[in-house]
């Protein structure tokens, strides 16, 4: 069975409550939660209830997101690390995620790896206070100062660090940055959302085109579950979704099964040809 998910983003008008109930409905394991959207993180409640809100339900909270440009890192950006970690151990989270910076700056050969290395530096330990996992995305997009995924794996493991932090490997992000490795050891969330508008090139693209997941999806999601899976990934497949028309949706519930049931279907067809 796959482990399904539901990053807040994909309903991103429904409060946190409705969210938790959504999720549990559709079977997930678990949610990701945002600091991003208009409303605030748990709609303004105590992280200590709701926590205990998604427990009640069933439900793991998979991560809190997000520290954005986490490598171009300071004072202040260890404080808008260290508060969200509070945030997130208070709610009983499992991870933190990590955004790196999508400006363009800080792309030097070199720098790249010498900002990420100092980020990583100085997150560990507060990590470990906090009892958290560090989730970092790799952005697929050619601006992005952490695009390829070899270069956390090369900074975790140089830090002695492989337990602390874990990769997001988002299907999106992987396509737009060429492929590559996949890293399954180093994973600790898929995120997968479809792209299905045939006009578009790969360098055209963006979070905008962001849909649900079905056989029109030009991302390869399933060959990319697939090949996760039978390199070792046994973790939660998170939908996150980022495009106006499945936020404007009036029964997103219906939409995210049929979502979830082809992804499924596809994977337990591959299962099948196996016996």
């Amino acid at each position: 069975m796959l482990p399904l998910a539901l990053n807040h983003m994909t309903v991103a008008r429904l409060n946190y409550e409705r969210l938790l109930d959504l999720a549990a409905e559709l079977g997930c394991e678990g949610v990701e939660v945002r600091n991003d959207l208009p409303q605030p993180l748990f709609d303004g409640r105590d992280p200590a209830e709701a926590g205990q809100m998604a427990r009640d339900r069933g439900l793991r909270i998979l991560a809190v997101a997000e520290v954005k440009r986490f490598n171009d890192w300071s004072a202040d950006k260890a404080k808008e690390a260290r508060d969200l970690m509070r945030l997130a151990a208070a709610a009983g989270a499992e991870a933190v995620s990590l955004i790196p910076r999508n400006d363009g700056l800080g792309m030097g050969n070199g720098e790249r790896q010498a900002n990420l290395r100092l980020a990583l530096k100085d997150l560990k330990p507060m990590l470990e206070d906090h009892g958290l996992i560090g989730l970092i995305e790799p952005l697929g997009f050619s601006i992005c100062a952490l695009r390829h995924k070899i270069e956390a794996v090369e900074a975790i493991e140089a830090l002695n660090a492989t337990g602390r932090f874990k990769l997001v490997h988002d299907t999106f992000h992987h396509t737009l940055a060429g492929g590559g490795p996949f890293f399954a050891p180093h994973t600790g969330m898929v995120h997968v959302s479809g792209v299905t508008d045939p006009g578009l090139g790969i360098d055209e693209m963006g979070d905008g085109h962001r849909v649900l997941v079905d056989e029109r999806d030009r991302l390869g999601n399933v060959d990319q579950l697939r090949a996760l899976r039978d390199a070792g990934y046994t973790g939660p497949v998170s939908m996150e979704s980022f495009a106006k028309e499945i936020h404007d949706l009036s029964d997103p519930g219906a939409a995210l099964a049929r979502s979830f049931n082809f992804m499924r279907s596809r994977m337990s067809e591959r299962e099948s040809a196996h016996y």
